[in-house]
């Protein structure tokens, strides 16, 4: 083993440590409250909501303990085990040419982790979304989904890994610089092309036809000066009775999309208020940094990449003999994780700031008593648990802990209260 070897057990330990001791952190936190509702909603939460939030928490984060070391172990089957190596040898028997050869590597090792993972995904559709009532996803929609996906990633994925591998293989010095624009390309494309072209082949989207609720958005959509290309209603209610709304689209092609379990558990005035909050995210131009900030991070990674695979060891060291531009993207793209969790606080925050600066402009633009109604629902309706462990949220979580965020928006009331 080789320096390279030691580092890459160390850091996977170190990850999985992390991980696990997050992940226990908010299972001990989560039952630990578990007994009462927290004072901030007392009157609002029922106990018996509180519980089953709680509950369904630990179902999740137990199996987040039994994926997070099942990948642990698929990791190292596919590095020091040999698994990748063997995928090589295999391939490389038909004599194809080294961009063909990847492209195959790839996607059968991404073909054949996708079927490893397959039974989690299933235990959690219809195990623990079906024990807490919230999934409607039927096995023939179910597997009707997984073909689509497939196809999908065939269809749109498979000219993108060969262009990637051919820059890679052919483009010079500087290849990792030409990849980086095809994909920031790409991604902003996807972008653009998902609500009209993708979004509709897996769900149903219809015009918003509530009259009242229409021209309420309608009014303040032109307050906050945004266009869009309409206020659309999908049928989340096909898969799951979670609740959600959200903006989608780029440019010219930004459509507003609610789920049709929101519009049946807010009222107007509330589902005007969680727009509102949409808004901020747009007008405060959180998407555009996420943009620039992913687009600077995979320039980055991309550079770093170039210069590891020059060296032998970054192959031997993760046990695979035979170097090529195709082992090395797919080593990096397995290893990486393991160093870049720990930016992952810093991404949560920036996220959770965003949240903040959102709730703020729809304070101002709507009413903050109205929005507060409306993620007292959404928390209920989602058994989202409102007690996280104060660490593991900070980890992990990409929207403020539910007291934090009602006390956020609730002091915007006080001027209006004392008036």
């Amino acid at each position: 083993m080789n320096t390279l070897t030691y580092l890459f057990l160390v850091a996977l330990g170190f990850s999985l440590l992390i991980q696990l001791w997050l992940t226990l952190r908010q299972r001990r936190h989560v039952a630990a409250h578990r007994a009462a509702v927290p004072e901030a909603f007392t009157g609002r939460i029922t106990l018996e909501a509180h519980q089953k939030a709680a509950d369904y928490t630990l179902s999740n984060t137990r199996m987040d303990i039994v994926e997070l070391f099942f990948g642990a172990l698929l990791l190292l089957g596919w590095t020091l085990g040999g698994g990748l190596e063997w995928l090589d040898i295999q391939w490389r028997a038909l004599a194809w040419s080294p961009v063909m050869t990847g492209v195959a590597v790839i996607v059968s090792m991404t073909l054949i982790s996708a079927l490893l993972d397959l039974p989690f995904n299933i235990y959690r559709t219809f195990a623990i979304e079906q024990k807490f009532g919230f999934n409607r996803t039927t096995p023939l929609l179910f597997v009707s989904d997984l073909v689509k996906q497939t196809l999908l990633m065939a269809i749109i994925g498979l000219p993108l890994l060969w262009l990637v591998l051919q820059l890679m293989q052919g483009a010079g010095e500087f290849w990792w610089f030409y990849v980086w624009a095809v994909w920031t390309g790409f991604s902003l494309l996807m972008m653009w092309a998902y609500p009209a072209f993708i979004a509709p082949l897996f769900n149903k989207f219809k015009p918003l036809d509530d009259a009242e609720m229409k021209q309420r958005i309608e009014q303040l959509l032109e307050r906050c000066g945004f266009t869009s290309k309409g206020v659309f209603v999908m049928d989340g209610s096909r898969r799951s009775s979670h609740g959600n709304a959200y903006f989608t689209g780029l440019g010219d092609n930004k459509r507003i999309v609610f789920f049709d379990t929101l519009l049946k558990s807010l009222n107007v005035d509330e589902v005007e208020a969680v727009l509102a909050h949409e808004l901020g995210h747009f007008k405060r131009n959180h998407i555009k940094k996420r943009i620039v900030s992913m687009t600077v991070i995979s320039l980055l990674s991309l550079a770093l990449l170039g210069w590891l695979m020059q060296y032998h060891d970054f192959y031997t060291g993760l046990g695979v003999s035979q170097p090529s531009t195709y082992i090395a993207l797919t080593l990096f793209m397995m290893v990486a994780p393991l160093f870049s969790i720990y930016l992952q606080p810093i991404f949560a925050w920036v996220s959770r700031k965003h949240e903040f600066e959102a709730d703020d402009f729809a304070a101002q633009n709507s009413n903050a008593d109205n929005l507060i109604k409306a993620l007292v629902k959404l928390y209920e309706e989602n058994a989202n648990t409102l007690t996280p462990d104060p660490l593991y949220s900070a980890f992990h979580d990409s929207h403020p802990p539910a007291s934090v965020r009602i006390a956020h928006l609730s002091a915007k009331l006080e001027p209006t209260l004392s008036s």
